[in-house]
């Protein structure tokens, strides 16, 4: 019996992904070729491992026991890669990022020019997804590292298999277009328009405290996600916003007016790492250079 670990592996991916098209688009192959490998595996072991009767590709007690002991290899080798690199001294390597558009622009793309100034031997890949996408790669192992964000007063809500690395808190800041009248106050904005994030986004339940803390209901006209064009919108004069301080960089200041209201609170910036993965010398080594370009 010929247990090859390549093969093994793309049996523990058919395990984590249900199916052998999410196994395939897991490991940057296609599906013909996990299904050649998964029937090199079912031939050298003498027995199906793996169900293709219904949608989902379902195990066998066999395809479940070698599965298992996959995944078992792939800590050992884990552990053996973070040993090795200790032994050499330097972080090298690839690190596979989720994160969303301010996070790429405004951390990401910094921390990657002092990567590669610092550390020359690690490789960041950057995928844009967020959310329960995002921390659902980063469980099955399509990812190595997610930055999400959260409001700064909340608990983090990550399971225990995920470390947690507080990057840094990003203020909000209350922005109008550059031709409205002076605003020394919220009662200034109580009859003005508002370009707002949807009711369960960040920014859309910061507005909402804002109203319930000021006494007003905000005039949410338009409702957008995508920071650049909240503050295109509000640069041509349709509304206020809220937005978090990072968004602001690389703003042209002549064509909005970024007020001093105050904003009680901030989103916390958080990278979630696999625990397994979280010591490995070229996560650190991007974790630090977040951190070096993260807001103080």
């Amino acid at each position: 019996m010929d247990l090859d670990p390549r093969r093994l592996a793309v049996l523990a991916a058919i395990a984590r992904r249900g199916t052998l098209a999410g196994a395939a688009a897991a490991l940057h192959v296609t599906p013909s070729a996990v299904s050649q490998q998964l029937a090199a595996l079912e031939h050298s072991v003498g027995r199906p491992l793996v169900d293709r009767s219904g949608r989902r590709a379902v195990l066998t007690a066999a395809g479940r026991l070698l599965a298992g002991r996959a995944e078992a290899i792939a800590r050992e080798l884990l552990e053996a890669e973070r040993e090795l690199a200790a032994l050499s001294g330097r972080a090298a390597g690839q690190v596979r990022v989720a994160a969303f558009p301010t996070v790429i622009r405004h951390l990401l793309v910094p921390a990657m020019a002092l990567l590669a100034a610092d550390f020359p031997d690690v490789v960041c890949s950057i995928t844009e997804l967020e959310g329960a996408p995002a921390l659902r790669e980063l469980r099955l192992g399509g990812i190595d590292v997610t930055i999400t964000e959260r409001d700064a007063g909340s608990r983090s809500t990550a399971p225990r298999s995920v470390t947690v690395v507080p990057l840094c808190d990003d203020p909000y800041r209350v922005v109008v277009p550059v031709g409205w009248p002076p605003v020394h106050s919220y009662a200034d904005l109580a009859d003005r328009p508002w370009v707002a994030g949807s009711a369960n986004s960040t920014t859309g339940q910061i507005l909402d405290r804002v109203g319930r803390e000021r006494g007003l209901t905000p005039r949410r006209v338009h409702e957008c996600l995508d920071y650049p064009t909240v503050l295109a919108l509000v640069a041509a004069g349709h509304g206020a916003t809220i937005v978090p301080d990072l968004a602001l960089r690389g703003v042209d200041r002549d064509e909005i007016t970024v007020t001093t209201l105050p904003v009680a609170g901030a989103r916390r910036l958080d990278a979630h790492v696999t625990a397994g993965r979280a010591r490995l010398p070229a996560v650190e080594a991007l974790l630090t250079c977040l951190r070096a370009v993260a807001p103080a």
